[in-house]
């Protein structure tokens, strides 16, 4: 796909940036909520699904309760999020309302998409939301979210929203132009990134907060956002929320900010659930075979071919599989918990009954329910 087919597209989710939606830390800057939402209707009059990925409800908050420095511990920052949220979703339903647009609030954890059931319980909402003509309209439940179950930023948020539900763009808005191969801010010749593909590997290291790049801004989250979102064949588009129309323009084709093209075979929806797994429960160190198996060979992971474990994991929940050096190979859905696992590694599958009384499964980690990282 390229930027003249943006016009033909049927799906968008937007994520837009906490740095365009508050007002120098004084609550929301609904003026620019207010253009973007214009935009936002315009591409719904040309026939785009479109879902929001917003931020903005602890700087809410915070101006609602009269509080000039952000707060550091958990309560207080939940208690911001609660009362910014009111302030947020109703901003939004107000503007969207002059348009006879109706809005639905979705506040979500890593939980929520991590519990096969209740992903597949929002899959079926949002896309029944659309049906109706309805915005979503998407944030962390950060009321109630700990560290442990997280998503970390609403990059990554959007990224798994788009493969929840299929999307074919992921736009990133941010207060910057886009992905560039250096930092302007220090390399006045620093030129912008127009189109990349997703797999090309110097892309990382442009954004990374370690190498030269803007990744110091989260440049980072948002190029390993758009990976995620290859995941299911979307196309990120990375741009400058403070550009005039700049929604308008992307959907027309206009070459602006960068584009990410997803350039890898899409997972099926099964797959997609799995990689989205943001949070492991241990991890699993595999020898030479068993990794050369899972790459070439597509079968399950078996207790023979594991050298070492780490973690405290329960049946069912995800470990990361990695070889000799660190790296990581695949993810998966592990078959015997921590305690009765470190029994069998290395042992053949026929032994594992004689060893734990019982066999649940020969393998580890079955191939359906496993994902390679590459």
């Amino acid at each position: 796909m390229r930027r003249e087919d943006l016009q033909n597209t049927q799906r968008w989710v937007v994520k837009i940036g906490s740095a365009l939606l508050t007002n120098d830390g004084k609550g929301l800057n609904k003026e620019a909520l207010a253009h973007w939402i214009e935009q936002i209707v315009a591409l719904k009059r040309n026939g785009k699904e479109v879902v929001i990925v917003s931020s903005g409800s602890v700087a809410e908050g915070m101006q609602r309760l009269g509080w000039t420095t952000r707060p550091e511990a958990l309560h207080d920052l939940q208690a911001a999020a609660a009362v910014g949220q009111m302030g947020l979703i109703q901003a939004y339903e107000s503007k969207f309302a002059r348009y006879g647009i109706q809005t639905a609030q979705i506040l979500m954890t890593h939980d929520d998409l991590s519990n096969r059931k209740r992903y597949l319980n929002v899959r079926s909402t949002i896309r029944a939301l659309l049906e109706y003509g309805v915005v979503p309209i998407i944030n962390e439940n950060d009321t109630v979210v700990t560290d442990e179950i997280r998503f970390g930023d609403n990059d990554t948020l959007g990224a798994l929203t788009a493969n929840l539900i299929s999307a074919d763009v992921l736009v990133i808005l941010t207060d910057q132009k886009g992905l560039y191969n250096d930092n302007p801010r220090t390399n006045p010749d620093a030129e912008l990134i127009s189109e990349a593909k997703v797999s090309r590997k110097d892309i990382e290291a442009m954004a990374s907060p370690e190498g030269g790049a803007l990744g110091k801004g989260g440049m980072y989250t948002k190029v390993m956002a758009a990976k995620r979102a290859a995941r299911s064949g979307t196309l990120t588009l990375i741009a400058s929320g403070r550009e005039e129309n700049i929604l308008v323009k992307l959907a027309s084709g206009v070459e602006c900010g960068t584009l990410l093209i997803p350039d890898v075979e899409p997972m099926t929806a099964r797959q997609q659930w799995l990689a989205g797994h943001l949070q492991a429960k241990g991890r699993l160190i595999l020898d030479a075979g068993a990794v050369q198996v899972l790459k070439n060979s597509g079968k399950s992971l078996l207790p023979i071919g594991v050298k070492a474990q780490s973690g405290s994991f329960q049946r069912g929940e995800m470990v990361i599989c990695v070889d000799e050096s660190g790296k990581e190979i695949a993810r998966g859905l592990v078959n015997y918990p921590a305690n009765e696992s470190i029994k069998i590694l290395g042992q053949p599958s026929h032994q594992i009954a004689s060893i734990l009384g019982y066999m649940e499964d020969e393998s580890l980690v079955h191939r359906d329910n496993l994902v390679l990282s590459e």
